[in-house]
């Protein structure tokens, strides 16, 4: 059993997969928002903006956070086709939670399957990318840690696609991109912990990119993208439905949670959401 470091550069490649998350998170955030208050070819660049934004947070964290991750006994390599595939489908996936949340009719419904096949899609892009990974030995997971990280990676990406719906303001928005973060990195590393590195000792030489000269520089460009996008998005005018949204999310809310022998009258869901309002 190959002995391994998830942290083998120090708290460096942890904080600085944290903060890409949030700034991926964050960014994502306020272009759904915008995307909200837009129509036609505005909000889908808005939601296409988001997509990226998100999926690229996601991947730009798990590759940083890989960067610190080594084990004794043999060097690592990176298939670097698998690994752009990896980034393709954390978008693609991202982007089709986002568009099914900013296009859906019902918001309760779309909020739900978008955040399930975003999730699955998250972990997908972390599996993919653990598959580009090539060492001198064997790669197996603990099943139990595997369920553990699909499912937060579904909590989370419910969580983020309710909250570009009903976040309004800068505050939360960066408290959102908080948790968010958090969210992804845990996912990230209950997964991690998952791995089992069983070593077989070779002098062969690894085929595959060093994460210096393949995963360093690309994930450089997309931090730069992030924050560069994020200035802009901050720059550019408010959004103003948040509210509206929000009020009817939480009518939609209510309506489903109603049993048959207690109906939500109109009066009371105007009442419901006067109050919220």
């Amino acid at each position: 059993m190959g002995h391994m470091d998830h942290f083998s550069a120090g708290w460096v490649t942890p904080v600085l997969s944290y903060v890409m998350a949030c700034v991926g998170s964050a960014l994502g955030l306020r272009c759904t928002v915008r995307a909200l208050d837009a129509a036609g070819a505005s909000k889908r660049n808005w939601l296409l903006l988001a997509s990226f934004a998100i999926g690229s947070g996601i991947w730009t964290m798990h590759f940083v956070a890989m960067m610190g991750f080594g084990v004794e006994g043999t060097p690592i390599r990176y298939d670097v086709p698998l690994t752009v595939l990896s980034l393709v489908m954390s978008i693609a996936v991202v982007s089709a939670g986002v568009f099914t949340a900013g296009y859906g009719r019902s918001r309760v419904t779309s909020v739900l399957l978008g955040g399930l096949g975003t999730g699955l899609g998250v972990s997908a892009m972390h599996y993919t990318g653990m598959a580009a990974l090539n060492l001198h030995g064997t790669v197996d997971y603990d099943p139990l840690l595997v369920v553990a990280s699909i499912v937060i990676a579904v909590v989370a990406a419910t969580a983020a696609l309710t909250l570009t719906l009903i976040v309004r303001g800068p505050v939360l928005t960066v408290v959102a991109a908080l948790v968010m973060g958090l969210a992804v990195s845990t996912m990230h590393y209950t997964a991690m912990f998952a791995v089992h590195v069983s070593l077989a000792p070779s002098s062969a030489e690894l085929p595959g990119a060093t994460p210096t000269a393949f995963l360093f520089p690309l994930a450089v460009v997309l931090g730069s993208f992030l924050f560069l996008a994020s200035a802009y998005v901050a720059l550019s005018p408010t959004g103003r439905r948040a509210e509206s949204v929000a009020t009817e999310l939480l009518r939609e809310v209510e309506l489903s949670t109603a049993t048959p022998t207690e109906p939500v009258t109109a009066s009371a869901t105007v009442s419901a959401t006067a109050g919220v309002v």
